[in-house]
């Protein structure tokens, strides 16, 4: 935004004002933008500043498996994130941790560091993946991935496929022995419906061993349930999700406890702090 000095600049008024004048307008404009609820313009090396779809997580502090799940949207950099709705979600069991992804390392602070079989999920800012589900088809401006029972997530740090989907099929049953992450779980587990409808979360794109692999967003079988490191919620809440989300918007996907949230805010260009998930009493994953 220009200031109010440019802006008589351009109307002929060239003397400039008081520097004691310029500052109090500056402060006066910045005081209006905290009452009114709306943020200034997210860095432009930060995580978010081409972001105009933001699906934010946030739980009460590292170790809390509930969380609250924000869909907000802008206009353009510059423009206030709006909310558009919430929802509760499960996260891993055991809470959260730092994952790689699109923010910078330097951001992170003492908490801990995401590791594979940790039951945790990875915190910080990612991209967003293809859907995926055991349809044909599904309704979503994402890339849609339909699995088959020969599809499996390599969650074996040794693997040269790791944190990979792929089709047995194609790559060789030997390529995904030992693998835990069926695709089609209604298949492989009794008709368990988690992985009808969701996406991938990129954590970890650089596939490097052991730091964690196949976090998706996908639904859960009831209240409270908890994950192995994903975030699960209802269907309905799902589905609306993924009609919104549109890559060419560059939709990113946020997981923070409170307390980072809110060290990280100016730094990123999160919108003001968004309540987490009432604590509950929440059930262990599967």
């Amino acid at each position: 935004m220009a200031s109010p000095h440019h802006r008589l600049s351009r109307h002929g008024l060239h003397a400039p004002r008081p520097r004691w004048l310029r500052l109090a307008a500056r402060l006066s404009l910045a005081a209006t933008a905290t009452l009114a609820g709306t943020l200034a313009a997210a860095p432009a090396t930060g995580p978010l500043h081409d972001a105009r779809q933001l699906v934010v997580v946030v739980t009460s502090d590292w170790d809390a498996s509930q969380g609250r799940l924000h869909r907000l949207q802008r206009s353009g950099e510059t423009a206030p994130w709006i909310e558009l709705a919430s929802f509760e979600v499960g996260i891993g069991r055991q809470g959260s941790a730092w994952g790689s992804g699109l923010h910078p390392a330097g951001d992170e602070d003492r908490g801990p560091r995401k590791r594979e079989g940790d039951g945790r999920s990875p915190a910080g800012v990612f991209a967003l993946g293809p859907a995926f589900g055991y349809a044909a088809q599904a309704d979503s401006g994402l890339p849609y991935l339909p699995m088959q029972a020969s599809h499996w997530c390599m969650d074996v740090p040794a693997s040269p496929l790791y944190n990979r989907i792929v089709d047995a099929r194609e790559v060789g049953a030997a390529a995904v022995a030992g693998s835990s992450e069926p695709m089609r779980l209604d298949l492989h587990k009794d008709g368990d419906p988690r992985y009808r409808l969701g996406f991938v979360i990129e954590h970890n794109p650089g596939n490097v061993a052991g730091d964690g692999s196949c976090i998706f967003a996908h639904l859960r079988r009831r209240p409270g349930e908890t994950t192995a490191g994903c975030t699960a919620m209802d269907e309905a809440d799902m589905q609306a999700l993924l009609a919104w989300l549109d890559p060419a918007r560059q939709p990113r996907f946020v997981l923070l406890p409170e307390a980072q949230y809110r060290r990280l805010a100016g730094a990123w260009g999160l919108p003001p702090l968004l309540p987490a998930a009432d604590t509950a009493a929440a059930e262990p994953a599967p």
